[in-house]
């Protein structure tokens, strides 16, 4: 058996699984139906790097890159593109992003707004903001949002301001029983987006410090259940 397979190997698998005498569960799939596993194994990816498992990283980036050519070889059957396109395609982006390492005018200095603005044919700048996916997850959103207007001079991260309006934030929670349901909904979102605002100023990743506070908030939980389990031994 073969133990050097390559990406043309597993894109030859692929298209085995779709073809006539192939894969009934495969065969079934759409982009939109395959939509929850290219998370679920983004995720997993992610998992794998947290727990600096490079054996699991190995396997969650090959499950990864199985999504990437199935999302591809569909298309393929579809007549829209192929995945020698999505190569070409990311290849050129990385080539242009990068005018600095491979342009012969190095010296030139062109920010990566610009370059994405004049890739995408956005109009101003707002395009670029309303560019981040509305599908990312809040905390992830917002960061991006919360960088892309600070690195676009529409918003300045001032650490004083914020935390300011944090305060002032911090002082209505009393009253947050008093409000209606919608109000309460704007209150907690602002006052998310207020943290945001503090962890992008720190360069933190707010997604991650969540992360990192629920495993704390887990193992609490997990002692206390321990201890409730221990006590009725005792008794």
């Amino acid at each position: 058996m073969n133990n050097n397979y390559n990406l043309e190997s597993l894109q030859k698998v692929m298209e085995t699984l779709l073809s006539e005498n192939g894969c009934s569960w495969d065969k079934a799939q759409t982009h939109l139906s395959l939509k929850k596993y290219l998370l679920e194994e983004t995720y997993e990816v992610i998992d794998a790097i947290d727990n600096n498992n490079y054996e699991n990283l190995k396997e969650e980036l090959g499950d990864l890159l199985f999504q990437i050519v199935f999302h591809s070889e569909l298309a393929k059957k579809e007549n829209k593109f192929d995945l020698n396109s999505v190569i070409d395609g990311i290849t050129k982006k990385m080539i242009n992003r990068h005018p600095h390492i491979f342009s012969k005018n190095s010296e030139k200095q062109i920010s990566w707004d610009s370059i994405k603005k004049e890739e995408k044919g956005y109009k101003n700048n707002i395009d670029i903001i309303k560019s981040v996916p509305k599908s990312l997850p809040a905390l992830l959103r917002s960061e991006k949002v919360i960088s892309k207007t600070s690195s676009l001079q529409l918003d300045t991260l001032n650490i004083d301001t914020i935390i300011s309006e944090n305060e002032n934030l911090s002082s209505k929670l009393k009253d947050i029983n008093s409000m209606n349901k919608t109000e309460k909904m704007e209150f907690i979102g602002n006052y998310l987006l207020n943290l945001s605002k503090i962890s992008s100023f720190l360069q933190l990743n707010a997604e991650f410090s969540l992360t990192n506070a629920l495993e704390m908030y887990i193992n609490k939980i997990e002692d206390i259940e321990i201890a409730k389990v221990s006590d009725k031994k005792k008794t």
